[in-house]
């Protein structure tokens, strides 16, 4: 049975559990304001041992900077093992959380643990006084298809600080 509850700093390490592994076969991309797809076939690996880009180090790094910002952690668990992960931010700007993190490792996917996550984060979200929550989606068919299905639509205004970060992420906000 999948648990799900808030995760400690200290436990920010178990995020080397999440295989983040996929094969992509649609990516997206925002021109002039529409958001476009295109076919894709590779076969992201996820992310790699230690530091750097797109590494569990740099991950844990974000993680930890985001509870400092007193965000929360969200682990959905299988016993002690981390299933899933959800970041939520509460003050991107005054009436705007952010989803700052969800992954689903590739074993547990399709199982609704993105969903009950998800719901859970807008109910912080809420609490937060927040009226909107922002997402900078990775570009995959998967992960743009999640949040447009829960929502979510491309901002015409992206986060100034995230859209440096993350240019080719698709930044959505879903209104709450």
């Amino acid at each position: 049975m999948i648990t799900i509850r808030r995760m400690t700093r200290a436990e920010a390490q178990k995020i080397t559990e999440i295989d983040r592994s996929e094969h992509i076969t649609t990516l997206y991309e925002m021109n002039q304001g529409q958001l476009i797809s295109s076919s894709v076939d590779f076969n992201d690996q996820g992310w790699r041992k230690g530091d750097g880009e797109h590494s569990f180090g740099e991950i844990i790094k974000h993680a930890e900077h985001m509870l400092d910002a007193q965000g929360t952690m969200l682990g959905a668990f299988d016993g002690s093992r981390l299933a899933a992960i959800a970041i939520f931010r509460p003050l991107l700007t005054k009436i705007m959380g952010e989803l700052a993190l969800l992954h689903v490792s590739n074993a547990y996917r399709r199982q609704g643990l993105a969903t009950r996550l998800l719901s859970e984060v807008e109910r912080l979200a809420r609490e937060s006084g927040a009226q909107s929550l922002y997402v900078s989606a990775t570009p995959s068919g998967s992960a743009v298809g999640f949040y447009t299905h829960h929502g979510f639509h491309p901002t015409p205004e992206p986060h100034p600080e995230l859209l440096a970060l993350e240019p080719e992420d698709i930044h959505m906000t879903k209104r709450l």
